[in-house]
């Protein structure tokens, strides 16, 4: 599935159309099309991209390992992934073979948490002792499981995890067959609507859904973050400055008009619900913002060298190189916006 603003983008390096001098680009979605990813469809639809010369074609990303090997390639010139898994799987990765940089965040805070329903008896994490937590293979969730229960207080192994993909796991919520799901609290209105769906056929009031956000113990992670290719940024940062201005224009204006966007994304996709969409938007809005005076997109070194630090921590890094005091070696703060 594909969304398109003019002519399609061209493969490989940016490029320009001929006589036209407008930059044509590819961006990845960071999982699927959706309300939490329709700022990309604002500023597409409010001409942002259009102001600052460039055409996008919007392709559905697939989470992070997919979206940064197509920018890496070439296949695409941007792409939205998560911080946790984007910094783990660059410090696991040889320095000779990076292939990519993050130039701004979409999230201020990360939006990682577990979700359940109020008949589950869950109301704080140490009440996931013992449960079945639905998350997708190699999701953040996860990867970030052992500092999170660790800094709530829980013990990292007394949990069982069930693997589904990403878009089944509402259902066996709802279902029963897990006790809490991994996801990102922006899709807490999908669990929503399909806990609605299924209390609407069996005669009963819907459940309420209880949240427990990463971030209430994680509170230096970023969340999503705007990833382009090493050689893009050495050889157009200008392109790159254009384009992440623009996103971020559409990222501000979709968190402040959320019921503008989600019929934006609605005339893209009729299958995406405008309600959803807007509702997704809202509860993103607080982890957008960006501390007072800083634009939409901004990150800071000390910031992220607090992210590495807490990271260095996971298993599956304490034997690694972390680099704690060079954070420009993952964020090119040069094209950041400042």
């Amino acid at each position: 599935m594909l969304v398109v603003l003019g002519t399609a983008a061209c493969g490989g390096d940016s490029g320009a159309a001929a006589g036209s001098g407008v930059d044509r680009v590819t961006y990845v979605t960071g999982f699927g099309i959706s309300g939490r990813e329709s700022y990309v469809h604002t500023a597409m639809a409010k001409g942002f991209f259009r102001e600052a010369g460039i055409e996008v074609t919007v392709q559905p990303g697939q989470a992070g390992p997919f979206n940064e090997t197509a920018v890496g390639s070439g296949r695409a010139q941007f792409a939205a992934v998560d911080t946790s898994g984007a910094f783990v799987r660059f410090v696991k990765t040889p320095a000779g073979q990076r292939r990519v940089h993050t130039v701004a965040a979409v999230q201020q805070r990360t939006l990682l948490s577990m979700v359940t329903l109020d008949d589950r008896n869950i109301r704080v994490a140490k009440d996931l002792a013992g449960k079945r937590l639905g998350v997708g293979p190699g999701a953040a969730p996860r990867v970030m499981w052992p500092l999170y229960a660790r800094l709530a207080g829980v013990n990292p192994g007394s949990v069982r995890f069930v693997e589904s993909k990403p878009d089944a796991l509402a259902g066996l919520l709802v279902a029963g067959k897990v006790d809490a799901i991994g996801l990102f609290v922006a899709g807490v209105p999908q669990v929503e609507a399909a806990e609605a769906r299924l209390a609407a056929e069996q005669g009963r009031p819907p459940r309420q859904v209880v949240k427990l956000p990463y971030s209430d113990v994680l509170t230096d992670l970023y969340g999503t973050v705007l990833i382009t290719s090493n050689t893009l940024l050495e050889q157009d940062p200008d392109l790159v400055r254009r384009f992440t201005a623009a996103l971020m224009k559409g990222l501000q204006y979709a968190v402040e008009h959320p019921q503008e966007a989600g019929r934006i994304l609605h005339e893209y996709d009729a299958k995406q619900d405008p309600v959803t969409a807007a509702a997704e938007l809202e509860l993103m809005k607080p982890y957008s913002v960006p501390p007072a005076g800083r634009p939409y997109g901004s990150m800071s070194e000390a910031q992220v060298a607090r992210t590495l630090a807490l990271l260095k921590n996971l298993p599956e890094l304490q034997n690694l190189p972390v680099p704690v005091d060079a954070p420009q070696e993952l964020v090119a703060f040069e094209v950041v916006p400042r």
